[in-house]
């Protein structure tokens, strides 16, 4: 019973760190940005992890691809595939005025844009940005484009 116990504890704690580990800044203190996955996959559908095989630094930060054709179109054309607001999560721009980190595989394609999304663990339940921001897209699409510019310098 003990055994079966600490398992039960185990799985919590490993859900939780994995949990809290989904979220990510839009560029890590490596340079790395939106935690590694492919901002071209996104457009097709399926959010996908990149390789660093297939790198591409812009603007001080590294993407990765998941393929050679993904790196092509980005390189051919960056700012056609780069995530709004900088990569912070949509919502807590157009809704809070703030920088929030991304769960990299929550976002939305809006008028061929990227916008991503907090979804994880926030003062222990569960908050998944997107809902809010699927209920009421247009406000808060147009909020978060009038509030970037003073966010964006934010801390």
């Amino acid at each position: 019973m003990k055994t079966i116990k600490k398992l039960v504890l185990f799985g919590i704690v490993l859900f939780a760190a994995i949990s809290a580990q989904a979220q990510t800044p839009p560029v890590d203190d490596n340079g790395l940005a939106i935690g590694g996955y492919d901002v071209v996959s996104y457009f097709s559908g399926k959010a996908a992890h990149g390789s660093k095989s297939y790198a591409v630094k812009h603007n001080g930060a590294t993407y990765y691809f998941a393929n050679k054709a993904n790196q092509s179109a980005f390189k051919k054309s960056p700012n056609s595939y780069l995530p709004q607001f900088d990569g912070y999560c949509a919502w807590g721009v157009g809704a809070k005025e703030a920088k929030f980190p991304i769960n990299p595989e929550t976002y939305t394609v809006i008028d061929g844009k990227l916008y991503l999304f907090f979804n994880g663990p926030f003062n222990g339940e569960p908050f998944n940005t997107y809902e809010d921001w699927g209920q009421r897209t247009t406000e808060l699409k147009k909020a978060a484009h009038a509030n970037w510019p003073k966010v964006k310098n934010s801390k």
